[in-house]
């Protein structure tokens, strides 16, 4: 089971990371152990696991001060080297985890990016009371914005082009949702306190920067290309915002796959397309085209 995320578009162009073709995609998957290495005690064949696709080299200086996402060597498995949309995919044994009867398989294939977005929350949480925009109703969006509703946010704005999606996001928290930025910014004219960006578009994130208040955040949740948006320096002295990225997965996949097993954040309303591997290409422009949210590969769709 594998979802198909905004990063396969990079993956597939070869802008991130630097991707070395010919490889097999597939990054947020879910399956059945069918072989095991040696001296793995903690795993057994039929066992059905997550797996969290990160590989880091464990002796940089970022890996040895806890930071994998920013290792030297970093990898993934789809992303670098060859991941699950094929029958079988190797991967380290440390990087599956167990998931429950009661989880599908499309569920479990969905904590990767819900993964992501806990580390985001981890490094930019949201404090009580105040109020958050997020920027892209997508899955990345919506999963970022479940968290920052259950961590306390009083005002949840989203904002979405496609107003199909917005029904979605009142249903997992949001208090507010809109087609266009300023629609929000009616609501709260001086800016909000935490602004998400899950789009990775430049122009989006230009605009969730003006968006910001003073003494606010802007977190980078979404993949952006390698281009360039105008910020100003001195409205960041004179304001006191911070500007915040967030990189990947970072000890978060645990936690992420116990949220979904718990029912404490719903990943069902986000699956909204299940192909066959042979219409890949099609599910590809189905992201492309921002069709759907949560489209995945079924191993047994035909």
């Amino acid at each position: 089971m594998y979802g198909i995320c905004g990063s396969d578009l990079n993956i597939a162009a070869g802008n991130f990371p630097p991707t070395p073709f010919p490889i097999v995609p597939g990054h947020e998957f879910a399956g059945e152990i069918v072989a095991l290495g040696t001296g793995i005690d903690y795993l057994h064949e039929g066992d059905r696991v997550a797996v969290d696709p990160t590989l880091v080299c464990g002796h940089c200086d970022w890996c040895r001060v806890g930071r994998g996402n920013l290792c030297d060597n970093w990898g993934a498995t789809g992303d670098t080297v060859d991941g699950a949309i094929a029958e079988y995919v190797a991967v380290p044994a440390y990087n599956c985890h167990h998931i429950p009867d009661s989880m599908t398989f499309q569920q479990a294939a969905v904590v990767e990016p819900l993964s992501c977005a806990f580390h985001a929350i981890q490094i930019a949480p949201p404090r009580v009371g105040e109020s958050v925009l997020v920027i892209g109703g997508g899955t990345m969006g919506l999963l970022t914005a479940q968290l920052l509703a259950r961590g306390g946010a009083a005002r949840l704005a989203v904002v979405d082009r496609k107003a199909e999606r917005l029904p979605i996001a009142e249903q997992l928290g949001a208090t507010l949702t809109a087609t266009e930025l300023g629609e929000a910014l009616e609501d709260r004219p001086q800016g909000y306190n935490l602004v998400v960006d899950a789009t990775g578009a430049p122009g989006a994130i230009q605009a969730g920067l003006d968006a910001v208040a003073k003494g606010g955040r802007f977190l980078v949740v979404g993949v952006p290309p390698d281009a360039k948006v105008q910020i100003s320096p001195f409205r960041i002295y004179n304001e006191e915002i911070t500007v915040i990225g967030s990189m990947a997965v970072l000890h978060s996949y645990g936690p992420a796959l116990q949220l979904v097993a718990d029912g404490l954040v719903l990943v069902d309303p986000l699956i909204t397309h299940g192909l066959s591997v042979h219409e890949y290409p099609d599910a590809l422009e189905k992201v492309r085209q921002g069709e759907g949210l949560k489209i995945q590969i079924l191993p047994n769709a035909s």
